[in-house]
């Protein structure tokens, strides 16, 4: 596939000189453009300062480099396929013997290298500045609260039974619950509704006071005062809360997701979020690809602007269909893998058709 080191250095270096060049001006444009609406109201909130929006920055840009990094592959291609054509360069390859996936194959590579580059940037910083950056809006970019671990409306399904929790403090066997309430079903449809102001761990249950019961075949409440439910319910099954798929890496991720399964709650969009951080950062491997539309044809012809337009209509495509496919999976109409890596199979199959049909 490498049959010049010097030709395959020399296609690289250009095609990631002028992906990161890109990625560059976009992100000092968009940051430019992002400031002009945020920064007033970062200095609405008395006290705050040059220093709060120098913070701000650090948790946005990150944020804008992992969004654009694939428009950015995508753009890079095209101009280094665009100017590899125009200078002939593509034809004396050509002519050397190489076919067109062997021309194409030191930017797939490198953009292999982006793609890690992408997610271990996506887990490791991206995550954390998401999270931070969504607490400090929630407060109007006032001091940021301190997590106690405090959870409120949790659900926990108990066999055929549900209960919900208004709110958790503490975790594991120390975790006291308040406004609890079991939905009792039978056969599928709800029996009894029990309610109680408080709960506690004992045993392998919840003790829960004071509490009353109402029947809806009876149309009766009547008091209990202090019972025990929830059998084999684990502590840290009270402990989950709605979970922000982009604030937590891949492996925090995979952890609500399971700990969720096991309280018995759907984890369909986590999922299909789960399996989009490893398509999103690997759809700068189909850039090149997509692109390649660009480094073939002669280009004396005058069609190489249409050639280029065309590349970046394809890859702008996809990324039109990447977001419509985690729609869909959100809404519950894809199973999570094909929300998460429909589009970009699509698209190989696509990109390949294309370049196998007309250059090889």
């Amino acid at each position: 596939m490498f049959p010049s080191r010097t030709v395959a250095l020399y296609m690289a270096k250009m095609f990631l000189v002028r992906t990161f060049a890109i990625l560059g001006v976009l992100v000092l444009v968009l940051q430019s453009l992002d400031l002009l609406t945020e920064s007033g109201k970062i200095l609405a909130y008395a006290g705050n300062g040059d220093t709060q929006i120098w913070h701000y920055i650090g948790l946005r840009v990150p944020q804008i480099i992992s969004t654009f990094l694939p428009y950015s592959v995508l753009l890079g291609a095209i101009i280094t396929l665009t100017t590899l054509n125009q200078n002939s360069e593509v034809i004396a390859l050509k002519a050397s013997g190489l076919s067109a996936h062997q021309i194409l194959a030191p930017l797939i590579v490198a953009s292999f290298g982006v793609a890690l580059l992408s997610f271990s940037f996506n887990d490791r910083i991206v995550a954390r500045a998401t999270a931070t950056l969504d607490q400090w809006q929630k407060v109007n970019y006032g001091p940021l609260p301190i997590d106690r671990g405090d959870r409120s409306n949790v659900w926990v399904r108990d066999g055929d039974d549900l209960i919900q929790v208004d709110q958790i403090k503490g975790r594991g066997n120390a975790a006291i619950l308040g406004g609890v309430t079991l939905f009792d079903r039978e056969g599928g449809s709800l029996a009894t509704i029990t309610k109680a102001l408080h709960g506690k761990r004992e045993g392998d249950g919840w003790r829960i006071w004071p509490a009353t019961r109402f029947d809806l075949a009876a149309d009766k409440v009547t008091p209990l005062g202090s019972v025990v439910i929830g059998h084999g319910v684990r502590p840290d099954q009270f402990s989950l809360s709605s979970v922000d798929a982009d604030g937590l890496s891949f492996g925090d991720l995979q952890s609500a997701i399971a700990d969720l399964t096991a309280a018995g709650r759907p984890t369909a969009s986590l999922e299909g979020t789960l399996w989009h951080k490893l398509s999103g950062p690997m759809s700068a491997m189909l850039m090149p690809l997509l692109g390649a539309v660009a480094a073939f044809g002669i280009a004396r012809s005058g069609k190489l602007f249409v050639r280029a337009v065309i590349g970046m209509g394809l890859g702008f495509l996809y990324f039109v269909a990447d977001n419509f496919a985690l729609a869909m999976g959100n809404l519950g109409a894809y199973p999570p893998f094909l929300a998460a890596w429909g589009a970009f199979l699509l698209f190989l199959m696509i990109g390949e058709t294309v370049l196998i049909r007309t250059e090889e």
